[in-house]
């Protein structure tokens, strides 16, 4: 088609699925070599050819690429694909809390860098005395929503507090919840007179951090849910910039993000009265603990568990991601 890029938003969407196929011929190339390099070394082996140590790492290798493969073949829903707003909350608790959803955030941007996605802190909001009380982290690359719903509800944690001077064991809470990050092949309606936005200085305690310039913006929608008819207003505040106009951008963006969201809520509450026996979406359920003293990491959605709690901490969580994916991807596909 000679005028193929006279209409750069079509030409894009289908860019982006020609990219999307070629990452699966791409992945099954690399599980075909993989599993013809094991059968190779399998009979080298019986000659004398190959070490048994060389073997296993190709094994590990094929077993790995398959894995790999299968659970991306569980992100088959049109959010799966997109980036993703991560938003954690402290619960009660004071400081011990804020810490605990600071380590969260760490772990998350951890991980999010060990797999290669972009992120930005959307809005950061401090502790008293240590930790966060909240922040929202944008997260852009491939399937990086399909991945990460997994996260969505109470995190608990349970250690001696540094905070505590009797050396006591706490309990603590954080909230994260999960959104896809919509892009422009996402159509979304945003009602421009429901819309209203303040400005406010953005930065730090004082000295040279301090923005003298009103660059945060606080964005107010007036939504009216279509289903129920309940009002609420949406309230999202950006900072991340020291540009005004692209700060409204990402509010922007997040709206559009939430009321996707709102959405796709509404369907997955319809599906789950339709099989409420299957797969319960308790947004906002306690899912995970993280138990310090006794080594243990724990989902309660699918019992998967593990001793690596520096590990985890650090970012590794592919092991929950995972386990959470095998066990629900498959109801959610029936949808």
């Amino acid at each position: 088609m000679p005028d193929f890029w006279e209409h750069p938003k079509e030409a894009q969407a289908q860019m982006k699925k020609i990219k999307d196929l070629q990452q699966w011929i791409d992945g099954y190339r690399d599980v075909e070599q993989a599993v013809d390099e094991l059968g190779t070394a399998f009979e080298f082996i019986k000659e004398g050819l190959v070490e048994e140590e060389e073997l296993d790492a190709l094994y590990a290798d094929a077993l790995g690429k398959i894995e790999a493969l299968e659970l991306r073949n569980m992100l088959r829903r049109e959010e799966d694909k997109l980036g993703v707003v991560l938003k954690i909350n402290s619960g009660a608790g004071g400081t011990e809390s804020q810490d605990w959803a600071s380590m969260l955030m760490r772990m998350y941007m951890r991980w999010c860098e060990k797999h290669g996605y972009k992120t930005s802190v959307a809005n950061l909001l401090d502790g008293d005395e240590a930790g966060i009380k909240s922040c929202t982290i944008n997260v852009e690359g491939d399937f990086a929503y399909g991945y990460l719903k997994s996260e969505n509800g109470v995190h608990r944690l349970v250690r001696v507090s540094p905070y505590n001077a009797q050396g006591k064991r706490m309990t603590s809470f954080a909230s994260v919840f999960v959104t896809p990050l919509v892009d422009d092949t996402i159509e979304v309606k945003v009602e421009p007179a429901l819309l209203s936005w303040d400005t406010f200085r953005s930065g730090g305690a004082g000295g040279q951090n301090v923005n003298k310039v009103e660059s945060g913006v606080r964005l107010r929608y007036q939504f009216t849910d279509p289903y129920t008819g309940e009002k609420e207003e949406i309230l999202i505040e950006n900072t991340e910039t020291r540009d005004q106009p692209k700060n409204k951008e990402n509010a922007l963006r997040q709206l559009r993000s939430i009321l996707y969201d709102k959405e796709l809520q509404h369907r997955m509450q319809e599906q789950a009265k339709v099989e409420a026996g299957k797969m319960k979406i308790e947004w906002g359920s306690q899912i995970r603990s993280y138990v310090f003293d006794d080594r243990r990491v724990k989902d309660h959605r699918t019992g998967f568990q593990t001793s690596d709690v520096n590990g985890v901490m650090d970012g590794d969580i592919d092991g929950f991601i995972k386990a959470y994916l095998m066990e629900f991807a498959k109801d959610e596909d029936a949808e």
